[in-house]
Order: C-alpha cells, then structure tokens, then sequence
C-alpha cells in the first residue's frame, strides 16, 4: 500500500511543558530538511500535539521512512490512510477496506484502538472500538479479538480528518538536533568517535568536528575516510564542520622529545588542547571523544584523568562504559563500521610506544612536557592558522 500521509510520534517532546513548542519548531525544521534529499512534495503540519507529513507528487514511500528514520526526536513513523470526515457508517467501511489491503492474510488477532479527539463525532470511543471491531469480524470471520496481546493494532483518531494506521517503525528518538547547544567531536578513522558523535547528537547537541592529520605518515585516504564518516554522521546531525588539522610537525616534536612510553598521552593532551581552541572559536560548549574505560592505554581512568587536566570544556564520551561489541553494534546501525575498518590508518596509530604508560602521574607529564616549550607554541599556532575547514553536508 502506498500511503500518503505519515503520523509521526515524538515522546521526550511531550513533557517539555510551555516550550514545547520550541522542540515541535525544531523536529519539524530538521524533516523538512532531510525530505528535500527525497523525491516528490512534503507538507509538515502541526495540529492538536500532532506532527503530519502529507506526500504529493511522485515519491517513493520507503525512501520517505528512510530519510525521516534519520531525524532525532522522532519515536515512531505511522503510515496513515486519511478519510474524511463522514458518516460512522462509512468509516466502517473505511476500515474494513484498509484491513483488507494492508492484510492479505486474515488469520490473524486484532484490537480497535479508537481515539475521538474531535468530540462532535457522533459516536464515543468505547463504542467505537466495539462497532468497529464487530464490522472487522463480520467481513473476515476467521480473524479474532486479542485485547491483551493482538498481532494487529488498529488505531482509529478522529479528528478534522480520520486517520486509520496500524503499522509504527520505531524512529531513532532523542531530542531534535540543535536544541541543547553544539560540541567539538575529535573525530578519527575508528569505530568509536563516529558513534560517540551520533550518539550526543542524539541528545539534540549540534556536531562540529576537528580531524587531526599526520601527511606523510598519514595518507589523502585516510583522510578521505574521515570526510566518509562525517558524511554518515551528517545524515543523523545535519551539516559538520570538518575542521583538518596537520599534526606532523606537533607529533615529530613529541616523538623527539619525550620519554616514548608517554607518546600516546602527550600527543593527546595537545588534541585536546587544540580541539579546545577550536570549539571556543566556534561557540562550541563541549568537547565529544569516544573513548571507552580500559579499551586501550590511553584510555585508563588515570590516562583519561590527566588528558581531562588540560581542558576547560567539559568532555563528553559517551562510550565510557560500551564494550567494542555495543559499539560496533551502533556503528552497523548508522553506516559508519564498514568505513571504520578500511585499512587507512590515522596520527593516533602511526606513532604508538611500543609500551604506553597506562597510569600517568600528571606531575610527571608536566615535567615531560615543559621539555618542548619554547617549540611547541610556535607549531601548535601554525597547525590552529593553517587549520582547514570542510563542510560535510
């Protein structure tokens, strides 16, 4: 069945009180936007704590659910049939007709959930539900009554219009991209930071993100996997801020310089560093990264700590208690694993000790670091002002 109405349902929305409307305004902005990558006409309307998206023209109904499975603060996609509002009569008939073409099969249980938002119906909820039931059973004697646990939910509203669905995809939920602020993502060509990033997003947070690049260690590849990445995450996020840092000269300062076994914690104290400048030149009020307790060296409670002392931004990882196996489980569900796992290695793996510290004493890292002052300033400005910018749409 083609249909050219959607319900869609939202649930954190609901309980936003007299800013709801704030949060409505967004999440239709954010499908407005997304059904443009779709072919065909879209209306998205608001009415009575209900959000519509009416098709038109030549469009594919997949590829609409598609697009808006991509819309944070979506929680359920109804296809709908929309019939005037007529007799109660030709209601029954109208329901009778829609479980004959979306049910092929009729050997199956069904309950009526009937809704009379519009109070001028003739006819109340309760009976509803039973008359339309008892019309269901009537056509189609070999389907039965479940009211505890149906194979077919059948909704009925009726409002300006009736509106008849049966079917809910289940959407991505969360809060409508851009309505709790925006944050840097340290974005790399791993499984990790891709799902942390779309995992704040999630929360309605808009997503920049800065890439630290390593040419010659480092190849256009994997920078190109990196721009592949944003580009899955920009389905979720809307346009990001791709900012290219070189991070050679940063890194060969390191490696020259500091105890080997404190590599992979320095270099990422000065990430850090430089993320941070960036975000505050871009309004950003966070940091994102994508580290796991215990993954990997650099990612101990002791190494998170002291990479933690050297920002003022809060830092936000929301995989810090995943496994790798929840996090690849994310990365399959948004499109990024298979990206993720080309074989283009990024900075943070070319210059790895061979046996990093995994408790840093912050002290220690300090002492280690005041070894490059007087160079380090003068690289970390150049890496900031040759800084190069990618909108990933």
């Amino acid at each position: 069945m083609k249909y050219s109405t959607f319900l869609i349902k939202y649930a954190e929305i609901a309980i936003k009180g007299k800013n709801r409307y704030v949060f409505e305004d967004a999440l239709m902005h954010r499908m407005k936007l997304v059904l443009k990558r779709v072919p065909g006409d879209f209306a998205v309307t608001k009415t009575q704590g209900r959000v519509y998206v009416d098709c038109s023209g030549q469009y594919d109904t997949d590829e609409v659910i598609g697009a808006l499975l991509t819309v944070f603060g979506i929680n359920a996609i109804c296809p709908v049939v929309k019939v005037p509002y007529e007799s109660f009569d030709d209601l029954k008939r109208d329901v009778v007709k829609y479980v004959d073409e979306e049910y092929p099969d009729k050997n199956k249980t069904f309950k009526v959930f009937a809704r009379r938002a519009n109070k001028s119906f003739p006819v109340r909820s309760t009976d509803m539900n039973a008359d339309l039931g008892g019309a269901i059973l009537d056509a189609f004697p070999q389907m039965k009554v479940d009211v505890h646990d149906p194979e077919i939910m059948l909704n009925v509203e009726v409002r300006e219009d009736i509106f008849i669905y049966s079917r809910q995809i289940t959407g991505p939920g969360g809060m409508p991209i851009g309505t709790n602020g925006k944050a840097m993502l340290l974005l790399s060509g791993g499984i990790d930071s891709p799902v942390a990033g779309y995992m704040v997003a999630k929360r309605g947070v808009k997503i920049d993100a800065v890439y630290f690049h390593a040419p010659p260690y480092t190849s256009e590849r994997a920078k190109q996997k990196v721009v592949d990445l944003a580009k899955q995450v920009a389905k979720y996020t809307g346009t990001i801020c791709l900012h290219v840092i070189n991070f050679t000269d940063i890194q060969l300062a390191i490696y020259d310089t500091c105890p080997h076994d404190e590599l992979t914690i320095i270099m990422r104290r000065y990430m850090m560093r430089i993320a941070e400048h960036i975000a505050k030149e871009n309004d950003c009020l966070g940091l994102i990264t994508g580290e796991s307790i215990g993954q990997v060296a650099s990612q101990t409670i002791q190494s998170l700590a002291v990479t933690n002392e050297v920002c003022t931004l809060p830092v936000f990882r929301p995989l810090i208690g995943f496994d790798k196996q929840e996090i690849i489980t994310v990365s399959e569900k948004i499109g990024t694993f298979e990206t993720s796992i080309l074989p283009f290695e990024d900075c943070c793996t070319i210059f790895v000790a061979k046996h990093p510290v995994t408790r840093p004493n912050a002290k220690v890292i300090r002492r280690s670091e005041e070894k490059l002052y007087g160079t380090i300033e003068a690289l970390v400005e150049k890496a900031i002002e040759t800084d190069e910018v990618i909108n990933v749409i």
